[in-house]
């Protein structure tokens, strides 16, 4: 795994063309700001990126089990607001 800057990414573009995953940097700062990662990663980041969608609406969907509320009583909440 590279570790570049962002000045040098912006300076020097051609390190994007050959790498497997590279970590950007903010040197002031000296925090990681995110990283690029090659094409061929792209199926299973978007497989990671549905199973935690699906993840979160199961855990919002969670928050309103054992509740007895029905659409009369969230409309009329509704209408309070």
């Amino acid at each position: 795994m590279k570790t570049l800057s962002i000045s040098q990414i912006q300076r020097e573009l051609h390190h994007l063309n050959s790498f497997d995953i590279i970590e950007v940097i903010d040197k002031k700062r000296d925090v990681v700001k995110g990283y690029f990662l090659d094409l061929k990663y792209k199926s299973l980041i978007d497989s990671i990126r549905k199973k935690e969608k699906k993840n979160s609406l199961q855990e919002f969907a969670g928050m309103w089990e054992d509740r007895d509320i029905d659409q009369k009583d969230l409309r009329g909440e509704a209408w309070k607001r």
